[in-house]
């Protein structure tokens, strides 16, 4: 359990960050700690993967990776305890196997969309994202990039100097430009941290500011996501619950301190409607919003009962 703990804090406190990342290191803790775990009874062993799944889960609210690892990959059929932990073993093996493999994919169907020449806008620090810009000027095309601060964690920060590695010529834009330099980009690419039934996504907050200025200036908005950053619980109408993150990550509190009819609000995302996104990349191809409740349906393989 102490190991899950861990994994679980880094998660909390995003030192392990990103809804990928976050997915697989789930999936990682719950394979060690079924390997691990003692249990004398299905029913013990049952109680012990139902306890750390829930931890697990409850560290990062908003990011639906989380709760579709933990599930996918504590999943079990056996009534013996042995079997039982195979299965585990195994499903998380297969979910950590095809999370790698999904990011290549998208990088590589995204990547066809992508024109000699484009100028394309980013925000934050998607792998996925970033999967298809590497891939596109691995492929010979002469591109850019603009890529937004995202304020207040920075990430933005990670992702120039992943795109400097691979020699792509990139500017840092400091958010609140996004709709003056939207002018000159031809296109936009931005990750998910969740998508919703009907193709509304969430992402790190000001992503929706992207969307609607590159709607305004008639420029391609499209998002990479994995399969399992679509939402089950949405068909139900369950809404995403939006993380409210601590005021210390954008002021010091001794400023507030001195400031007592002041807050500060601080939410980690926020929701773009699915009529400004263009397309969707995900591992199993290029889909319009209207198709989430199907990704979902097909290839999540969830139940109602299940969620």
């Amino acid at each position: 359990m102490k190991e899950v703990q861990e994994t679980a804090e880094k998660i909390r406190t995003m030192e392990i960050r990103g809804a990928g990342r976050i997915a697989k290191a789930a999936a990682e803790a719950i394979r060690d700690y079924a390997a691990g775990l003692e249990a004398a009874s299905i029913e013990e062993f049952a109680a012990g993967i139902t306890e750390v799944s829930n931890y697990l889960i409850s560290t990062r609210p908003t990011a639906v990776s989380l709760p579709n690892a933990v599930k996918l990959s504590s999943r079990y059929s056996s009534d013996n305890v042995e079997n039982a932990r195979k299965e585990v073993i195994n499903n998380a093996n297969l979910f950590i196997e095809r999370a790698d493999k999904a990011l290549g994919r998208i990088g590589k169907i995204g990547a066809g969309r992508v024109q000699d020449g484009d100028v394309i806008m980013t925000h934050c620090n998607s792998h996925a994202a970033l999967s298809i810009i590497t891939t596109a000027f691995e492929d010979g095309k002469n591109i850019s990039v603009i890529a937004t601060e995202s304020r207040p964690r920075r990430q933005g920060l990670l992702t120039v100097r992943h795109l400097n590695g691979f020699g792509i010529p990139t500017t840092l834009i400091v958010d609140s430009a996004v709709r003056y330099y939207m002018k000159d980009v031809d296109k936009v690419i931005v990750g998910a941290d969740a998508i919703a039934a009907n193709g509304a996504l969430v992402n790190k907050i000001g992503t929706s500011q992207l969307a609607l200025a590159a709607h305004e200036a008639r420029k391609s908005f499209m998002v990479a996501a994995e399969t399992f950053k679509f939402s089950p619980s949405t068909i139900l109408g369950i809404p995403i619950e939006i993380e409210e993150r601590s005021s210390e990550e954008v002021v010091d509190p001794s400023v507030l301190e001195e400031l007592p009819h002041v807050q500060v609000k601080n939410p980690a995302f926020d929701f773009t409607p699915s009529e400004y996104i263009d397309m969707i990349v995900t591992d199993i191809g290029i889909i319009p919003p209207a198709m989430a409740y199907t990704v979902i349906k097909e290839h999540l393989g969830w139940e109602f009962g299940e969620i």
